[in-house]
């Protein structure tokens, strides 16, 4: 059995440890993730100890690896999300599943100090080409790997940002504008509500569409709707929180939390529609028959619009709903204009967020004053309102000057 070293004080040295016999310095002797030795020195025992237990906790948290430019592309995200200490809870989430779904068994596993702009590019055609994302997806992975490399380059890992322009390009080679989004026609708007309104299964879905299709709000604000939050005399809404639905990273399941506003601007009072309060007394009065919402959610109750089990809805159901609905239309709307002779009125694919967008469009149709549609639609930057107005009045200036060429007959 080999005998152990001892220091000048006859304690035990552990592996790694001498203590040199010219001075007296303790060193500590390890090799790093690239094969080479280093040295630790100190003139005490102890101290020494201290210095190794920070070099393990370092290793153990990636800091070698990192610092020796060997890092992946996932330690690298890893560590930027560990410093984002100011971001709500479901934000986090959020970020966490989008780079798990898309990035971190794939392109996350590479090496980021041998990341170019090209390979960069090339993921994200993949996504887009063979994978067959939309170029707004494509951008919300960009909006966690650009951080990811700025924070390489700040820390002096790589020396410059690989995905630096790389998304302009895509949207200019694309031809595609990011979450450009089009509103319904007015036409499929009232097609749309009317089927709803007399469909025998479809007829409880009324109340809350219109309601989005009235007010312009956002899918989590009209599901996190209190009854306290309108006033039906006054006709008034106030929009003051929402409704996520995100997975808890501490349970892995899917969970319900009130969210406020991030900004001011997303604390507004909506004026109330006559169609917007015709859906809020009939919600009530079906409601006094069948039962009022039983969730609690982060201490609130009184939530307005129920499932049919009683609860808050999922806002992936009222996508599927959405789909359903306009799936069953347009198949009889086929078979109608056919026996009718005429041409169909049929409804595109759509989602929640078009019908925000087809109210904002509405509402820049009737409204010029750009500030009072911002503070409608609690918009937080007014260049999201003069996105919008600007398509609607290219639109409107074409029929504008077919109307003017009909009047002025002096060609």
């Amino acid at each position: 059995m080999a005998k152990a070293r001892k220091d000048s004080r006859g304690r035990a040295l552990r592996k790694g440890e001498v203590q040199r016999k010219s001075d007296g310095k303790y060193v500590y002797t390890y090799t790093d993730p690239l094969g080479r030795r280093k040295y630790i020195y100190s003139n005490d025992l102890m101290t020494l100890r201290e210095k190794e237990k920070q070099l393990v906790r370092d290793q153990l948290d990636g800091l070698d690896t990192y610092v020796a430019g060997k890092a992946t592309i996932n330690e690298v995200f890893d560590r930027y999300m560990s410093i984002k200490y100011d971001i709500r809870e479901t934000t986090r989430s959020g970020y966490i599943y989008t780079y798990d779904k898309y990035v971190r068994d794939t392109f996350g596993l590479k090496k980021i100090a041998d990341i170019k702009y090209s390979d960069v590019y090339h993921f994200y055609n993949h996504l887009i080409a063979e994978r067959g994302f939309s170029i707004s997806t494509v951008d919300s992975v960009h909006c966690l790997l650009h951080p990811t490399f700025q924070l390489a380059v700040r820390d002096e890992i790589i020396r410059k940002n690989p995905s630096d322009g790389v998304m302009r390009e895509i949207n200019k080679r694309s031809g595609k504008n990011k979450g450009v989004r089009h509103a319904l026609t007015i036409p499929e708007q009232r097609v749309f509500l009317d089927y709803i309104a007399n469909h025998p299964v479809y007829n409880h879905w009324w109340t809350l569409f219109t309601v989005m299709l009235g007010t312009g709000m956002r899918i989590g604000e009209a599901i996190g709707l209190r009854w306290e939050d309108i006033n039906i005399e006054e006709r008034s809404i106030s929009v003051n929180h929402s409704l996520v639905y995100f997975v808890s990273p501490e349970t892995g399941k899917s969970i319900f939390k009130v969210s406020k506003p991030k900004t001011n601007a997303g604390i507004r009072q909506i004026p109330m529609l006559d169609v917007v309060k015709d859906a809020f007394e009939l919600e009530l009065e079906e409601q006094k028959e069948i039962g009022f919402n039983q969730s609690t959610i982060d201490g609130m109750t009184g939530f307005i619009f129920t499932n049919r089990n009683g609860y808050v809805h999922n806002p992936q159901t009222i996508n599927q709903a959405i789909k359903r609905i306009s799936g069953s239309y347009n198949a009889e709307e086929l078979i109608n204009a056919k026996r009718e002779k005429r041409e169909p009125v049929i409804l595109p694919k759509f989602s929640c967020h078009h019908l925000r967008h087809t109210f904002c469009t509405r509402l820049c149709e009737n409204e010029t004053n750009l500030k009072v549609i911002q503070s409608v639609m609690g918009h937080r930057d007014i260049q999201t309102t003069l996105d919008i107005y600007a398509d609607v009045t290219e639109e409107k200036k074409q029929e504008t000057f077919i109307l003017l060429s009909q009047k002025l007959d002096i060609f």
